[in-house]
């Protein structure tokens, strides 16, 4: 695919994105949404994500942010001092693989913080940060894409007529778990066997009706930047 900007920005986009996050939280005291919402909406987000030298590279995170919050006409009475190193907080992180992710997919920030909020994002950070760029982005596709496609499950029992809670009652299968794997928080292709015959027989379909298709559809992540296509767990962004 076609990239809004050149690889060799990336590294300075990545973290410079980490490092607007992490000043935004930790020295502005916004919320990471509250801050990733004024950044969509003074429009320094399509500028980032169109590879505008200035934003990605020529301004510092923390410069970023000034920017953007006085494009908001949220100026604050004091500026906090820009942080001369950033480590590793899981704000940082969070900004630096939303950067690899836009720019490897092509994505608006927009549309991928509709499905997958940068709160949520931070939250991935114990389970994740460890892991190398690819793998992260791989993982933030399936969500987005279990976010805005409803699942086989779901789109199956709609057709029956039938609400999650009989399904339930005729089935066993706790309603909870059903919820879970129509929201895709659970993993419906690592069901008890049991469970998906039931399913499926009070549904009046075949198992493999209501499992999930592992491909990511038009959703993909490009071969590139510093995660490359490489399976290992090897931390790149440290």
């Amino acid at each position: 695919m076609t990239r809004a900007y050149s690889e060799c920005y990336l590294d300075d986009a990545m973290n410079n994105l980490g490092e607007a996050v992490d000043y935004a939280v930790n020295s502005c005291a916004l919320t990471a949404d509250e801050f990733m919402e004024m950044f969509l909406t003074s429009g320094y987000a399509g500028q980032f994500a169109s590879g505008v030298a200035k934003v990605i590279s020529g301004l510092s995170g923390s410069e970023l942010v000034l920017c953007v919050l006085e494009a908001s006409g949220k100026a604050l009475a004091k500026i906090p001092a820009p942080r001369l190193e950033y480590d590793c907080s899981p704000e940082y992180w969070s900004g630096y693989i939303l950067a690899y992710f836009q720019w490897s997919t092509g994505m608006p920030f927009r549309d991928i913080l509709k499905a997958l909020p940068i709160s949520e994002i931070v939250r991935m950070y114990p389970a994740l940060h460890e892991a190398s760029e690819r793998k992260a982005a791989d993982v933030f596709a399936d969500r987005i894409r279990r976010s805005v496609t409803a699942t086989r499950l779901q789109t199956v029992r709609r057709a029956s007529g039938m609400s999650q809670r009989t399904l339930s009652e005729r089935s066993g299968v706790s309603l909870r778990s059903i919820q879970q794997y129509e929201q895709g928080t659970k993993d419906i292709n690592k069901a008890a066997a049991v469970s998906l015959l039931s399913l499926a027989r009070t549904l009046g379909c075949r198992v493999e009706d209501i499992m999930e298709i592992t491909s990511f559809g038009d959703l993909s992540v490009s071969d590139g930047g510093p995660g490359g296509d490489d399976d290992s767990s090897e931390t790149h962004w440290v």
